[in-house]
């Protein structure tokens, strides 16, 4: 059995967008994440937003951990071309000016991701929930055309 990180499938269908931060320099990162804790929180929201996709034969299901972020702080949206668009905010902590920051690991500011859908999705039937900090959009699936049955016929004579 291989174990596979979700990270390193190729998906064809994520839009995700290209992430400036993936390659830069540690030291340069560091030094601005320790003069300046709210960076690392601000440029890496947007990265950090993991969301699963599944289809079952009745639709495609995304579910997103959102810890933190009200339903109304969310948008999910479907653009032209059947993509997928969910995106909003995760509100910043209020600093005050004699905290002392021991460690910054929860992010906050503003995420977005796209996935471009497949034929067989019902983009005018999307529905979103949200429970317990996870966001479920569930896209129904058209049903497929049921090939038409062949009935053989004995020839006789």
């Amino acid at each position: 059995m291989s174990i596979v990180r979700r990270s390193d499938i190729f998906d064809p269908f994520s839009l995700d967008v290209w992430d400036p931060l993936h390659s830069f320099p540690f030291d340069t990162f560091r030094a601005l994440a320790e003069s300046r804790p709210s960076f690392v929180s601000e440029t890496s929201a947007f990265a950090n937003t993991r969301i699963d996709w599944k289809e079952t034969p009745e639709a495609h299901i995304f579910k997103a951990d959102l810890p933190g972020v009200k339903k109304e702080e969310v948008k999910v949206e479907v653009e032209e071309g059947r993509v997928l668009q969910i995106s909003g905010e995760r509100s910043k902590e209020k600093e005050e000016k004699n905290d002392k920051w021991h460690r910054v690991e929860r992010s906050s500011g503003k995420f977005l991701r796209r996935f471009r859908l497949p034929e067989n999705a019902k983009v005018d039937r999307v529905e979103a929930s949200m429970e317990n900090g996870v966001l479920t959009v569930t896209v129904p699936k058209e049903e497929e055309k049921k090939k038409p049955e062949v009935k053989a016929i004995e020839i006789s004579g």
